[in-house]
């Protein structure tokens, strides 16, 4: 009998807290991030040839042992989570307006922000990996050294080979200032194979007109191929001389949209890892988003 290979993907960045509406005042715990997110849904939806493991930094408190617990159960495999004494993971809220959300965060100490700081761990964290994926927000709450070590990192990822998917998912609040944020995004979008953009989020950064002009700006700095999500609207996607827009699922009655982009990012990826083109990777990234904002929180269980 014949073993099947196995591969591993890296989500890398920050899991926090979550704390979600309960109703009566009740707040529901939880834990969420949006590279964390993309983790779990990763690996609902690929196959067992693959192994899915998330690079972050947690403390040696009772919430990081419970978080480090779930990642497990969840069958996120925890090697190259880093531990470190005295530290402890950041909180959000999520508050809804309808379905739309906005968040209070509390991260200033959260010790994902050393993800990156050890050299040696963070070495140890790419051997053996197949595929990594990073997002904006990864590279937002790095100190400029850890983060320049980190995309020199997945550079070297991609130049072998390897699949490097990224996410800009851009926050600005969590940058010094607007150009730094945009100078730390395009370069990100240099050493990726994949790039999943929000058009919301890049028409306020960047001064995009529209998707397709998101698309060849992330094409023209070195990404592979480009799909920008834009929402309930279409995504736009684009790779080699091809350009498609692929509609999105209709959804009538969406309860939470927390979490949507980070699902669509899981399906699309998976589609692509299981050899799936673009366009029908793109379909399965909406299918999946429009079953998650029919659920609160950002893990649809």
């Amino acid at each position: 009998m014949t073993t099947a290979p196995t591969h591993r993907i890296v989500s890398i960045g920050e899991c926090m807290v979550e704390l979600a509406s309960a109703g009566d005042g009740l707040y529901r715990k939880g834990f969420a991030g949006d590279t964390f997110n993309t983790a779990w849904y990763l690996r609902r939806e690929l196959g067992a040839d693959w192994k899915v493991a998330y690079l972050t930094a947690l403390g040696t408190d009772t919430t990081s042992d419970e978080m480090l617990a779930f990642f497990a159960n969840a069958g996120i495999e925890t090697d190259v989570v880093r531990r470190i004494d005295g530290a402890m993971p950041g909180l959000y809220m999520i508050h809804l307006d309808g379905a739309e959300r906005s968040f209070s965060y509390w991260r200033d100490t959260s010790a994902a922000k050393q993800l990156a700081a050890d050299p040696d761990h963070l070495e140890a964290a790419f051997t053996g990996g197949d595929a990594f994926y990073f997002s904006g927000i990864t590279l937002a709450i790095l100190p400029s050294p850890d983060r320049n070590a980190l995309l020199e990192r997945l550079g070297a990822a991609k130049a072998v080979g390897q699949t490097v998917a990224f996410d800009p998912n851009i926050r600005p609040r969590l940058w010094p200032d607007p150009a730094e944020m945009r100078r730390a995004i395009e370069t990100a979008a240099g050493v990726s194979t994949i790039c999943l953009p929000s058009f919301p989020d890049e028409e306020a950064a960047f001064g995009d007109a529209s998707p397709a002009e998101t698309a060849e700006r992330y094409l023209g700095l070195g990404a592979g191929e480009v799909v920008v999500k834009d929402g309930p609207e279409p995504a736009f996607v684009a790779f080699a001389d091809a350009r498609e827009t692929i509609a999105a699922e209709t959804v009538t009655q969406a309860l939470d949209t927390t979490g949507a982009g980070d699902s669509f990012s899981a399906a699309y990826l998976a589609a692509r890892l299981g050899g799936l083109p673009p366009v029908e990777a793109a379909r399965k990234g909406h299918a999946l988003a429009a079953q998650v904002v029919r659920h609160y929180g950002a893990l649809m269980r």
